[in-house]
């Protein structure tokens, strides 16, 4: 498969169509401003915002932080079990838009119980929506619990307790919310526990945080991924880390940007990163609050950095897949799926010499 023959003004078709994994993705962070104002009349819910435009208005970031301050005010109009399936039920779609076969949705289950919504209604509307996307829309998806890790690990050993009746409705644990003086060190016991119970372990570290987060995250959590990981140049031992042991990264272009991780997005370092030979994928992150789903983060990075090609794009996707929490023989079937798709799309396209 020559990908190196396919003219760059074919890839925004190429990078939609193409069959993808999503594996950094906030559900709480899909709320659209129309849903969210939905459920807040539904629910009875007064927001600070008296319309979807001044919400709008307030997505000028400035930081980890900022955004954290309305993404958590916003989640406050999820109140009942249907709720959370409706916002599910919503990315799900999406991403049935954008060619998305398979997503591993992050959940953060204390931003809710701490507001008294009882555990088992919010993962009883994700898991349904999932279920049923899974029969009708033909996505795959499959949940991972995170901590907040502004809060203490006592809360997160808390939330975990509280989560293991429904055990069999997630797969694995991370660590989000803001890094800033809260290191990765922060949760070792709570992590170590996770781990014994064989559950799936992943931790955002390396975006607001510096390169040494990413190794503390690796050697005292034991994370098989890392979410954003974009520090990671910082250090050339941790680099050469990554590429030895293909420790995946979940790198989210466009929630860089919009955090001021990157000034621009022809700043980003994805395609350094994959030059140097990490394991990098594209994924949206927060995509109601930072401009675009996953289809939008492949076409805007790729017109953004001119050194991306198709040979990037089969690149990522089959990384994407290949770093899923899934069988290996659903990756096989998958990437066999992705390797069909890049050579009919060259042969219907009849590409020139």
């Amino acid at each position: 498969m020559n990908l190196d023959r396919i003219p760059h003004e074919e890839l925004h078709a190429l990078l939609c169509r193409m069959p993808k994994a999503e594996l950094h993705i906030h559900i709480e962070g899909s709320l659209e401003p129309e849903l969210i104002f939905a459920l807040a009349k539904r629910n009875r819910v007064i927001l600070p915002y008296p319309t979807m435009e001044e919400l709008r208005a307030a997505y000028a970031f400035t930081d980890l932080q900022s955004f954290l301050d309305i993404y958590y005010a916003g989640a406050g109009v999820l109140q009942k079990e249907e709720d959370f399936f409706d916002m599910t039920w919503a990315y799900l779609d999406r991403a049935k838009a954008d060619n998305v076969v398979h997503a591993e949705i992050f959940f953060d289950p204390q931003t809710h119980t701490a507001r008294g919504i009882p555990f088992e209604t919010l993962i009883s509307g994700l898991d349904r929506a999932i279920r049923r996307g899974r029969e009708e829309l033909g996505v795959n998806a499959s949940l991972i619990l995170c901590f907040l890790r502004h809060l203490s690990e006592e809360d997160a050993f808390a939330v975990l307790e509280e989560a293991l009746p429904f055990r069999d409705r997630f797969i694995g644990v991370g660590l989000d919310s803001s890094e800033r003086g809260n290191p990765p060190e922060k949760f070792t016991r709570v992590f170590a526990r996770c781990r014994e119970l064989g559950l799936r372990l992943v931790a955002h570290a390396g975006e607001e945080g510096s390169a040494e987060y990413i190794s503390h995250a690796l050697d005292l959590l034991k994370a098989e991924r890392i979410d954003h990981g974009v520090h990671c140049l910082d250090d050339p031992q941790l680099v050469a880390r990554l590429v030895r042991q293909q420790i995946p990264l979940t790198v989210c272009p466009l929630s860089n940007v919009k955090l001021r991780v990157f000034p621009h997005l022809s700043d980003h370092n994805i395609a350094r990163l994959l030059a140097a030979g990490i394991a990098a994928t594209v994924n949206s992150d927060d995509p109601a609050y930072f401009g675009g789903y996953l289809n939008s983060n492949y076409t805007a990075t790729f017109a953004a950095l001119p050194e991306l090609g198709a040979k990037e794009a089969y690149q990522l996707a089959r990384t994407s897949f290949q770093a899923s929490f899934v069988d290996e023989s659903i990756k096989a079937g998958w990437i066999r799926k992705l390797d069909e798709f890049f050579t009919n799309y060259r042969m219907t396209t009849k590409y020139k010499q």
